[in-house]
């Protein structure tokens, strides 16, 4: 199994650890969810002015970043905020893990016309190393996390392979 962890797992991992042991098995049903194909469409038709989709290692994949050493990240909505904070959180450990500091960070809503700005501090770097260890361990398990149900779930992708 790949050593690799990359910034839709950190994601995953905030939003539920099945969808992310799923993620992690090649278990993929995000492609005909549309959820999915509304945050994708939303992605290509926002800011077209910026250079788009920097793809780091094959590890991080940013959605652009602006001059200033400024990185966004294009989220649809607010609804699983933390997840889309921790996975820029992400970004910017990884960075400053490989010498490039001083960045800025902001999540954009563009259907909200809002965005927020994100920062790591050094509570956070202790943080994203626990959730770091904790997601190559969801990624060697054999078997699917416990279901937790939430909210979100009736709009997940793999909604069908928790509930039916």
């Amino acid at each position: 199994m790949d050593d690799r962890i990359t910034g839709v797992m950190v994601y995953y991992y905030f939003v539920c650890r099945r969808k992310l042991w799923y993620f992690c098995h090649d278990i993929n049903m995000e492609n005909e969810n549309e959820n999915v194909m509304i945050g994708r469409i939303l992605d290509e038709t926002s800011y077209k002015r910026d250079d788009k989709h920097v793809n780091i290692d094959n590890v991080i994949n940013i959605d652009f970043i602006r001059e200033h050493k400024e990185i966004h990240e294009i989220k649809k909505s607010k609804a699983i905020e933390e997840a889309g904070i921790w996975q820029t959180k992400y970004y910017l450990y990884y960075l400053k893990q490989r010498g490039v500091t001083q960045l800025k960070a902001k999540i954009d809503y563009p259907l909200l016309r809002k965005n927020i700005v994100v920062e790591l501090s050094a509570e956070d770097e202790e943080k994203m190393r626990g959730v770091l260890d904790d997601i190559i361990l969801i990624k060697k398990r054999e078997t699917v996390p416990q279901l937790e149900k939430k909210k979100i779930c009736k709009k997940c992708a793999y909604y069908d392979l928790c509930f039916i």
